[in-house]
């Protein structure tokens, strides 16, 4: 397979490595993307950090919550401009409110309004994720919204058990900046979790570890891994001394839902 110079430079944007090293992975994996990335990795020459750049919509997203009830929904569009138009955000806003009192199936009825807007705006728009989350006897439920230019980018809901209003708040704000992936180790699904395994057990063999240290160091690996994706092992933002969990102090949260537009 032919790799072209823009390959070469796509890998390089991805992974941070040089032209040659880059080159060098394509050629390896028959120019294929993911494949070359990884084996980066494998050879310790990309970061585990980096991610290969995904094309980001537009849009905005909206955060009610009613009572014990708490509405996450998203409208996605082609450009920014559209996405912080007051017509737009308010149009959100309306959905979010609906969902919130009636259910996620309230999105059906906004079509007609979608509809308008794709003649008036001349954008491709539409619905895009909804979470709705129902805070049970003897659970409080509380909301985050960031926003930027007057639209909401990144919302947050939590529902918890034992805890206070103001604890799940400060859940939320956590969720909000940190953005894990799952709430528990258990919730990662074991197919990820050994692609992961392998991985870092070649990164650790070609990295010359004495292989009886290496049980030890996959492990150790592994968990600074988690606790990148997983709520309850992160780092609180405001102590990263302390885990979430240990934040907690006894409360558990029964729900999480995060929308990041262009996420």
């Amino acid at each position: 397979m032919t790799i072209t110079a823009k390959d070469v430079q796509a890998l390089r944007q991805a992974t941070g490595v040089g032209m040659m090293d880059a080159k060098k992975a394509l050629e390896a994996n028959d120019g294929d993307m993911a494949a070359a990335t990884q084996w980066l990795r494998v050879q310790g020459l990309a970061s585990a950090a980096k991610r290969a750049e995904r094309e980001a919509g537009e849009g905005a997203v909206s955060v009610v919550r009613n009572g014990n009830v708490a509405a996450i929904v998203e409208v996605k569009c082609e450009t920014d401009f559209v996405a912080k138009s007051d017509e737009f955000v308010t149009l959100v806003d309306e959905i979010a409110a609906r969902v919130a009192a009636e259910g996620e199936e309230a999105v059906a009825q906004f079509q007609p309004e979608i509809e308008t807007m794709l003649t008036t705006l001349k954008e491709n728009i539409s619905i895009g994720r909804v979470h709705r989350l129902v805070a049970g006897e003897g659970e409080v439920v509380d909301t985050y919204i960031h926003q930027q230019s007057g639209r909401g980018v990144n919302a947050v809901a939590v529902v918890l058990r034992g805890g206070s209003e103001e604890l799940a708040h400060e859940i939320c704000v956590h969720i909000a900046f940190a953005k894990p992936l799952y709430l528990t180790r258990e919730d990662v699904p074991v197919a990820e979790v050994d692609a992961e395994r392998k991985t870092v057990e070649e990164i650790s063999r070609n990295e010359g570890k004495p292989e009886a240290a290496l049980p030890k160091i996959i492990e150790g690996r592994l968990n600074g891994w988690f606790k990148e994706r997983v709520l309850l092992e992160q780092g609180y933002v405001k102590d990263e001394k302390q885990t979430i969990e240990a934040f907690l102090k006894g409360a558990s949260i029964v729900a999480y839902a995060q929308v990041v537009v262009g996420g």
